[in-house]
């Protein structure tokens, strides 16, 4: 897995840029008072799991996360991905049915509420938290990205917890997360997190007789195939869309628990693997750019390959416009695009060297790169 096989001049030069950025970010750190030794954690709460059956945050739940919480943050530097905003705000509309730009109205009234809520039972115990809404051009342009991970830094450095969902009310549709599953596992890849907790009403990946598996080592076909493919009934993600975001996350190196809120210490349960279901964290030897390319760059635009073109890919070869079948969505030149195989499954990332438009024109053609193996990143 990885980049390929970079020219000389590129490796010294994205090196000289790599090193720079993260020896000025970490004595940023340092110089903040931000413990380098604690490891980053992110949690994902799902709509499901901390709301009851009309839809209104369960104060209860709330309660227990947060204790959770700060008995981790001790450990670890802790981001908190939270759903809800759109189930806590829905009641407040007339006729709600769920269109776009009802939701974007109901996530407006009720991301309030939420942050409200986390601030009372946090507070108790000392902890301020900062609201902090996400859009995709946070992640996928390079600059904007390294300013909000100082930003998260400076929250840190002051024991400040930062509770994030996307800004739904000024995000471009089209260029929407899918849901908060690749919101969390985005800013997992970015900050370089140690470990992900994904925390659903399911309660972890279920077998064909609907118990827990503890362990996964790697997501194959033969892993995707218990998923229940319907979607929860409060939320935008199913199990697909977990495991999907779970392999990326495993891919580049870190550990992903999806569990529940049964018991009296849930997440401390599941970093110990006593619940839920842990997805092994695969090696992974990408640095930091290379992560960002693989992560917050991801547009709507991607293309379907062929057995031959994955195979190449994987052996670290470019992309060549015969071996695309079609194209998802429109992009130009430039743009970050997915490699989706003939199972529909993502299995990388490549900067596209020809805008959709282009390969539509070229697909038949054998000696056409459409994405050079020094811009490729496969999981």
């Amino acid at each position: 897995m990885g980049l390929g096989i970079w020219t000389n001049v590129t490796a010294r030069y994205w090196k000289r840029q790599i090193g720079n950025c993260s020896l000025f970010l970490r004595s940023n750190f340092i110089n903040r008072g931000i413990d380098m030794q604690k490891s980053v954690l992110v949690i994902k709460l799902g709509t499901a799991v901390i709301t009851d059956g009309e839809g209104k945050i369960d104060q209860a739940v709330i309660k227990k996360v947060v204790s959770e919480i700060v008995a981790l943050g001790r450990q670890y530097h802790i981001v908190l991905v939270s759903s809800g905003a759109v189930g806590s705000g829905k009641s407040f509309f007339k006729k709600y049915k769920g269109t776009i730009t009802e939701r974007k109205a109901a996530a407006a009234v009720g991301n309030p509420m939420l942050i409200q809520l986390y601030h009372k039972y946090f507070s108790k115990h000392g902890i301020t938290v900062a609201q902090a809404l996400c859009e995709r051009h946070h992640f996928s342009n390079r600059r904007q990205f390294l300013q909000l991970k100082e930003t998260f830094g400076e929250f840190w450095a002051n024991d400040i917890l930062p509770v994030v969902n996307e800004n739904d009310l000024v995000s471009n549709i089209e260029l929407k997360f899918s849901d908060n599953d690749e919101l969390a596992t985005l800013i997992a890849i970015g900050f370089d997190a140690d470990k992900l907790i994904i925390c659903t009403s399911a309660g972890g990946l279920l077998d064909h007789e609907r118990k827990i598996i503890p362990l996964v080592e790697k997501i194959d076909t033969s892993v995707l195939g218990y998923v229940n493919k319907e979607k929860s009934g409060v939320g935008l993600g199913g199990m697909l869309s977990k495991l999907t975001s779970t392999k990326l996350a495993a891919s580049l190196g870190i550990h992903v628990i999806i569990c529940g809120l049964n018991g009296k210490h849930p997440f401390r349960e599941a970093l110990e693997g006593k619940s839920g279901t842990t997805f092994r964290a695969q090696s992974s030897n990408l640095k930091a750019r290379q992560k960002w390319l693989a992560s917050g760059s991801i547009t709507i635009g991607g293309v379907y390959i062929d057995k031959g073109a994955s195979k190449a890919l994987l052996a670290r070869k470019s992309l060549l416009t015969v071996g695309i079948k079609k194209v998802k969505g429109t992009f130009v030149a430039g743009e970050v695009i997915q490699l989706i195989d003939e199972d529909e499954i993502i299995i990388g990332v490549a900067k596209a060297r020809l805008g959709s438009a282009d390969i539509n024109k070229e697909i038949a053609h054998k000696n056409i790169i459409a994405a050079h193996a020094d811009d490729i990143v496969t999981f």
